[in-house]
């Protein structure tokens, strides 16, 4: 194991040389896409919690995933977390208060950090981005990508998959593999530049290099991106923790959204009518159009494809990469012109400290009487 330099800050990067078979060969592929992929594309921020308690150094858990557009949804996300805690897993009424007074601040404060019942609690921002080809072209799963050894294609199927960054421990000190040491330390530069970034927003990405001069490399996600002729690719889809995960939900697009979208199959309709039923029942005017979906969706499936075309538009299952940078105090959290889409608010029903939930509450003339 070796241990690269670092400077302004940064934390040392520990290299080590992948021995075992299957890493080994995850390695190998990865060398073999960074060849054919070089280019990077930057998507623009998310946003999730991670959490920090004491014995934890200088780790820090992921919480609420880092998946969100904007930092209030992460908000939003740990404003259910310590409610559903309080609901169902507080041990006293104490650490039911601790719990129900942060989840007080929350429905009223933009809040980016808090500190609760000893654990540190932050909103934290990454940068998706992704690997482009010499044509533009997003990179595909690779064939190291974990798959299913038998995909399940049925509807209940994605509430089994595991969910995107779940348990995950950011670690800058684990040791990483060569070329994802490399990659690391050839973003630590990474920031937003052009005329089509408004002035605040290129202020906070130079100064982030230096209040926070790291990165950290989150595990690969995937997604539905589209494009129709010679149209930019555009998100389909949000993050997915596996490309079957990402081709189930194209599926379900191709043969039951789409569908609807176009007024192919009426919305109203019951939910297990989808363009395979339709066609196969050949009763309905629209069948003949229906059956480019089913078709699409059947050679989806069978061939476990990561790319399908659909009347001129090209739907691709693409891996995404995500970074967050990286500081002295651990991740870094929303920048000051980081967008909200919505303000904070109340999102459960009131719960007393002795665990109780009110669904109504009593008028105010009434209560006084």
């Amino acid at each position: 194991m070796s241990e690269a330099g670092s400077g302004r800050g940064e934390w040392p990067v520990r290299v080590r040389v992948p021995v075992e078979p299957v890493e080994a060969a995850v390695e190998a592929d990865a060398v073999d896409a960074a060849v054919s992929h070089s280019g990077l594309v930057v998507r623009g921020p998310l946003f999730g919690v991670a959490a920090q308690s004491e014995d934890d150094g200088p780790r820090w858990r992921v919480v609420v995933e880092v998946t969100n557009g904007c930092p209030q949804q992460a908000r939003d996300g740990l404003n259910s977390l310590f409610w559903f805690r309080a609901k169902d897993d507080a041990k006293s009424q104490a650490e039911r208060r601790a719990l129900l007074a942060a989840v007080a601040r929350l429905e009223k404060e933009y809040v980016d950090e808090l500190t609760v019942l000893d654990t540190r609690y932050r909103v934290v921002r990454a940068e998706e981005y992704a690997a482009v080809d010499a044509y533009g072209d997003l990179e595909m799963p690779r064939p190291t990508d974990p798959e299913p050894l038998t995909p399940d294609w049925s509807p209940g199927a994605g509430a089994l998959s595991p969910r995107v960054d779940d348990g995950l421990v950011l670690d800058p000190e684990a040791p990483l593999t060569p070329l994802q040491a490399a990659e690391r330390l050839s973003l630590r530069s990474l920031t937003y530049t052009g005329a089509r970034f408004p002035g605040p927003v290129l202020q906070d990405s130079a100064r982030a290099l230096e209040t926070h001069p790291d990165v950290m490399l989150m595990p690969t996600a995937f997604l539905i991106v589209e494009r129709s002729g010679t149209k930019p690719w555009t998100p389909g889809s949000g993050l997915q923790a596996t490309a079957h995960d990402a081709r189930r939900t194209l599926a379900f697009s191709l043969s039951w959204w789409e569908p609807r979208q176009r007024g192919l199959i009426p919305f109203d309709a019951e939910r297990d009518v989808d363009a395979r039923s339709v066609v196969a029942e050949n009763t309905s005017p629209a069948a003949a159009e229906l059956a480019v979906f089913a078709e699409a969706e059947e050679r989806l499936r069978a061939g476990n494809l990561n790319q399908v075309e659909v009347h001129g538009t090209v739907s691709r299952i693409a891996r995404a990469r995500r970074l967050l940078r990286w500081g002295h105090d651990g991740p870094e959290g929303p920048r000051p012109s980081d967008i909200n889409t919505h303000g904070p608010e109340a999102l459960h029903p009131r719960l007393d400290e002795h665990g109780t939930v009110h669904f109504e509450e009593p008028a105010e003339d009434e209560s006084a009487t």
